[in-house]
């Protein structure tokens, strides 16, 4: 006689999680962020919008939690920049990689939404902020410390308006698309904010 087995609630919860998750990303990617609803996403995701609610009060909540699970880099898990102790170098790996990123439409898609969504909804812009951008710009933060201590920056220098001199404009052309991004263009960023913030 077959022996009879509870279903696992849990592995049940965790297979419509990522079900929902692929569905969110999916949609965003095909509909943009506007026409994507958690009806569609519950229709692809094939679970009940109830189960969705359940877990997220927002569509934005879910797209969040998808792109941080599968496109984007939780502070926990983001890799330390190269220190090969040529700073101008390793910043300018850093940016390339990162232009890279931002103009792969898998992950430009939900991040610009999730970017232009969070200027509008000041809980999810804080979110945003504290568990995608700040763990990045600390990663900068700690680079450039070590250049400071190596005695490759001036030593008054505060390192994190020092980071925004590289990540800023960076971020100022790809949301508003003022000219192309390019690896020419991040190199250029990189050269000129050493230029400011050399020791003398």
């Amino acid at each position: 006689m077959a022996e009879t087995r509870t279903p696992d609630s849990t592995r049940r919860s965790e297979r419509s999680r990522r079900a929902i998750y692929d569905a969110a990303l999916s949609l965003v990617g095909e509909a943009g962020y506007g026409r994507t609803t958690i009806e569609g996403i519950a229709a692809r995701a094939g679970v009940g919008k109830q189960t969705i609610y359940r877990w997220w009060p927002s569509k934005a909540e879910v797209l969040l939690e998808a792109f941080l699970e599968r496109g984007g880099r939780p502070a926990e898990s983001a890799p330390a920049l190269p220190d090969t102790g040529d700073l101008e170098a390793d910043l300018k790996q850093v940016l390339r990689a990162t232009v890279d990123e931002l103009t792969d439409p898998g992950f430009e898609i939900p991040y610009r939404a999730l970017a232009a969504e969070g200027v509008i909804n000041a809980d999810l812009g804080a979110q945003f902020v504290r568990q995608l951008l700040e763990p990045g710009l600390q990663l900068y933060v700690a680079r450039l410390r070590a250049a400071r201590d190596a005695g490759g920056i001036a030593p008054d220098i505060d390192l994190r308006i020092a980071v925004e001199l590289f990540v800023g404009p960076l971020a100022h052309r790809w949301l508003l698309r003022t000219l192309p991004l390019t690896h020419a263009y991040a190199d250029s960023l990189v050269e000129y904010a050493l230029r400011g913030i050399a020791p003398r």
